[in-house]
């Protein structure tokens, strides 16, 4: 448990970093931090020192504690060296360790520096990743936004690095409540691609796993009923099988349920993304259906994953390299004064053909 100085500290620090407290405004009185946190005024003392030490704050005598914008001066975008952040979902998992490689290419040849963070797709750890950033001065910032098809409560953060002139572009989704710059994969496209494949090989009874709480779901969910209406198939809600990050750990268990229930109604899936995909093939496995003779599968992606695994997934073209190196790209020139920087970026998929989808006569 934080020591009560400790809360008061990270609340008032956060809420200069969100910019409810802006620069040179005045914060509550040691008696009203008192009252508002149920502490003894030592406690706030202590807290108010520590953030004066850190340079969040300064105290002017018979006046009162105002917030200060020394802790900019004493973070790394005061070096020679400037720095780019970088926060993602996930650092070691999946196809974040290419785009990950693209930005850090790029920022080599300018000589920036990267500091990575990463929220396992939670808003509280995305609120300690950007305090963070604000904290150390990141000259520019890199966003894969968390859990970016629902609400997120962070969003004040965003507009504080709007406020004081931080350039940043978000990667594979952004948030629809705020205008920002961003590079996506044309996740509509992809999964309409992919649905459209099946249908081009006599399938007619094809279902989907989404993810519903990252905009790359509900887009993905977009391109499947498109090219299921182009083609007068009926859209089932039966055969559409969702999770989210909560339940991802539940999958394996709940994807032999769902394909066990549907065994007789679907002869094709489309999947979220490759790593789905390879889930997919496991509980058929387990459940003693052949892929692709009784199940085509096509995942999304073509991550690294699906290049090794034991069979060989269809699935299509994620930049992955490209767009990190893209989005550090476009942070860089914009810190050196470049204008009229594209604001999107939609990258096209492309098919790749493997050996888990069967054509129906």
């Amino acid at each position: 448990m934080k020591p009560k100085y400790q809360v008061i500290l990270d609340d008032i620090k956060s809420k200069i970093l969100s910019g409810d407290y802006n620069v040179g405004e005045q914060i509550p009185t040691e008696s009203a931090l008192q009252s508002l946190y149920e502490v003894s005024r030592q406690t706030v003392r202590k807290a108010i020192l520590e953030l004066s030490n850190e340079g969040f704050l300064r105290s002017e005598k018979g006046s009162g504690t105002y917030v200060s914008n020394q802790y900019r001066a004493r973070s790394g975008g005061s070096t020679h060296k400037k720095t780019i952040g970088v926060i993602t979902t996930y650092i070691s998992d999946y196809i974040f360790p290419s785009i990950i490689r693209g930005m850090e290419s790029r920022m080599n040849e300018d000589n920036y520096s990267l500091l990575l963070a990463s929220t396992n797709n939670d808003v509280e750890q995305e609120k300690k990743a950007l305090e963070m950033m604000l904290s150390y001065g990141v000259d520019g910032l890199i966003i894969e936004p968390t859990k970016s098809n629902l609400y997120n409560p962070n969003i004040a953060y965003y507009l504080s690095f709007k406020e004081q002139d931080i350039p940043f572009i978000m990667i594979n989704a952004f948030y629809e409540e705020i205008e920002v710059p961003f590079l996506c994969l044309d996740d509509v496209q992809s999964s309409y691609l992919a649905t459209k494949e099946l249908i081009l090989s006599g399938h007619t009874q094809i279902g989907l796993i989404a993810k519903m709480d990252d905009l790359q779901g509900k887009y993905r969910m977009k391109g499947y009923i498109k090219a299921l209406g182009e083609a007068k198939l009926r859209f089932y809600p039966e055969q559409v099988f969702s999770f989210d990050t909560e339940t991802k750990q539940a999958l394996p268990t709940n994807l032999k349920e769902f394909l066990n229930k549907n065994r007789d109604m679907l002869t094709a899936l489309v999947c979220y993304n490759d790593e789905v995909g390879l889930e997919v093939v496991n509980a058929c496995k387990q459940l003693d259906i052949s892929i692709p003779e009784e199940l085509s599968i096509i995942g999304q992606d073509n991550s690294y994953i699906a290049q090794n695994a034991n069979i060989k997934l269809t699935t299509l073209t994620h930049p992955q390299e490209q767009m990190g190196r893209d989005a550090a790209d476009w942070v860089i020139k914009k810190l050196q004064g470049k204008k009229d920087l594209p604001n999107s970026t939609y990258y096209q998929p492309v098919l790749i053909e493997g050996e888990t989808v069967i054509k129906r006569s």
